[in-house]
């Protein structure tokens, strides 16, 4: 069944798509599954890790959010990859290696999303890119029965490292492209949901109206949001047909002027930020508290790593409501009991 399908690929995808007959292979070599191809494989452990499941109850942009509509990181992960599966099909690419990195993108993301991550960053001295801590979950801290790691191909691997690199193809910045196609349709797919849900959520809360939007964006994209996706998508779609990944110049234009909306007006307004600054100050706190005050969950890991490396694993792998839990049992007094 596996040869059958990796036959089919040579004959349905177009030239340039990654064949995985011919992938970079593993950093420990397997052997092959009779049904299932490399890719697939990888897409299935992925999905059944800790860190996948624990996306649930991470930030999208509303902090441990109440209601049961605001998106998490664990649903804007399924759309990432709903979209991306999308346009990988339309395009002849390989649907298998798209959504294999589209699961797996952020699974090293902290709790409180980017604030979490700034923070971190902060802290620790080597820096922290949640990106690059993706790459860590899957190579190191996740395990399987033969040890450490997922193991996975070459180019999921490298699509989750560069999946964050979307404004190369957005605003034009230089940075490194992933290896193949499918993980650049990934980190453009990436922005084309955030920007999304991040308007459709702040539109849900009444942190702003539709009124608010950029007019000249909205004209070109749409007044809904499936109409917003759909633009964005068949915008990505037509302008990498037959050539490299890319946007139709209008859509681009649309797209970057309702990114730097969500930067300068949405994740800055007070109702938001007020939240934001709480968390940075509580994971801050944590992090500091954890190093001077180890506890045996947060030195799990790689002894020969060292205490500050161990602890920002454990943190950043943190939910949300984990988090808060732990500043409360660790930090803050508690009444005593006889």
């Amino acid at each position: 069944m596996r040869e059958r399908l990796e036959a089919r690929e040579r004959e349905t995808l177009r030239p340039d798509a990654a064949f995985v007959a011919a992938s970079q292979g593993r950093q420990t070599p397997e052997e092959e599954d009779p049904y299932r191809t490399a890719f697939q494989r990888d897409r299935d452990r992925i999905l059944h890790t800790k860190a996948f499941r624990r996306l649930k109850r991470k930030t999208q942009v509303f902090l441990a959010p109440v209601g049961d509509h605001y998106r998490t990181r664990l649903t804007h992960t399924l759309e990432v990859a709903q979209i991306a599966r999308t346009v990988a099909r339309a395009l002849f690419l390989n649907e298998d290696l798209t959504e294999a990195i589209a699961l797996g993108h952020d699974l090293g993301h902290t709790p409180f999303g980017h604030a979490g991550e700034a923070v971190l960053n902060e802290v620790y001295a080597p820096g922290f890119v949640h990106s690059e801590q993706s790459l860590r979950v899957v190579e190191k801290l996740e395990s399987r029965h033969s040890g450490p790691g997922l193991n996975l191909t070459f180019e999921v691997r490298d699509g989750i490292r560069c999946h964050s690199q979307g404004k190369v193809i957005l605003l034009g910045s230089p940075a490194e492209h992933p290896a193949t196609l499918e993980g650049r349709i990934v980190s453009v797919c990436d922005a084309i949901a955030y920007i999304n849900h991040d308007v459709d959520d702040a539109l849900r809360a009444r942190i702003i109206t539709l009124d608010d939007l950029p007019r000249q964006a909205i004209a070109c994209l749409g007044d809904t949001a499936s109409a917003r996706i759909d633009r964005m998508v068949v915008g990505l779609i037509q302008g990498s047909s037959g050539g490299p990944i890319g946007l139709l110049p209008d859509v681009r234009e649309a797209m970057n002027t309702l990114r730097d909306f969500l930067y300068t007006q949405l994740y800055p307004c007070p109702a938001i930020e007020t939240e934001i600054a709480k968390a940075r100050n509580l994971l801050r706190s944590l992090y500091l508290h954890l190093l001077k005050h180890p506890i045996e969950e947060s030195q799990d890991g790689d002894p020969d790593d060292s205490v500050e490396r161990r602890t920002v694993d454990f943190v950043a792998g943190m939910t949300d409501d984990y988090a808060i839990q732990l500043y409360d049992r660790l930090l803050l007094p508690a009444p005593w009991k006889r």
